[in-house]
């Protein structure tokens, strides 16, 4: 069996920013990955609720968590296909973390 080294991506991105990410990731020939819904507990900017006349601002922001596994040299392609259109000025809106992968079956 041959093995070569491999990285985890972990990408957190705004949902609005999800079918633009997809076509990037397509374009440069990756199509397999993972899709997770999260929840953040953040600073931005929230919705605004109304419970029993009550008004409030829910600090929770709907995102979606990417996770891919691919090998060593096809990282930067995908980190840079992620964050160029992801990236915003405020950091909360693309988080993306890089690990070695021991193994792949």
């Amino acid at each position: 069996m041959r093995r070569c080294a491999m990285k985890q991506i972990e990408a957190i991105i705004n949902r609005l920013k999800l079918e633009e990410v997809r076509s990037a990731l397509d374009e440069i020939g990756f199509e397999d990955f993972m899709e997770s819904d999260v929840i953040s507990h953040s600073h931005q900017k929230g919705r605004v609720m109304i419970f029993r006349g009550a008004r409030f601002v829910a600090n929770l922001v709907e995102k979606v968590k990417l996770e891919i596994v691919a090998a060593d040299d096809s990282t930067v392609k995908i980190v840079e296909a992620i964050g160029s259109i992801a990236r915003t000025e405020r950091k909360e809106d693309c988080r993306i973390a890089i690990r070695p992968y021991l193994e792949a079956i």
